[in-house]
């Protein structure tokens, strides 16, 4: 194969696994966000609400302030199976085609190259390890009365995953800004 072939494959391989490194460690990355919902059911009752839904989803309550009307709660998060095996599988197929790229081009110690296939377990591990980790849901609830109707808006910080989970498990309109 010609020479400039092999070093443009080199580097084009050398980026794509830069990129794979990049989205195995952003697996990890903490999406937490602020999002206020609107919701037709009074204080009290949406709050019995949003306490049997986080029980459900296995969080506790980990602190109570009365005066600003916010409870956070915290749960484990386990990591996933699938994305730990999938995040294995993309690392070793990475590791696999930058192994044979660099055993073409240094034949010499092609026989060598295979071995960085056995480091893509560490992208799983790394998955495991970061993931799993205590997260936090602060609510704060507010009750807006108008002539016409009745509302109350929650302001939660959580995990964007947890927010659409909740949103739309309770049924709770995003409120424009």
């Amino acid at each position: 194969m010609d020479a400039t072939v092999l070093r443009s494959t080199f580097l084009l391989t050398l980026l794509l696994s830069v990129g794979l490194f990049f989205f195995i460690r952003a697996s990890t990355k903490d999406r937490t966000e602020v999002m206020r919902l609107v919701s037709k059911q009074d204080e009290n009752a949406l709050m019995t609400s949003l306490k049997d839904y986080f029980r459900t989803r296995a969080y506790r309550v980990l602190a109570v302030d009365s005066p600003k009307n916010q409870v956070t709660f915290a749960g484990f998060v386990r990591p996933s199976w699938f994305l730990a095996i999938f995040l294995t599988t993309l690392a070793a197929v990475g590791l696999g085609c930058l192994s044979l790229v660099l055993s073409m081009l240094f034949p010499d110690f092609g026989t060598f190259f295979p071995v960085i296939i056995l480091f893509s377990p560490l992208s799983g591990l790394l998955y495991w390890k970061k993931s799993g980790r205590l997260e936090k849901v602060s609510l704060q609830i507010e009750d807006i009365r108008s002539e016409q109707n009745f509302s109350s808006v929650i302001t939660v910080t959580a995990h964007r995953d947890e927010l659409a989970e909740l949103q739309r498990a309770l049924q709770l309109k995003a409120l424009d800004t």
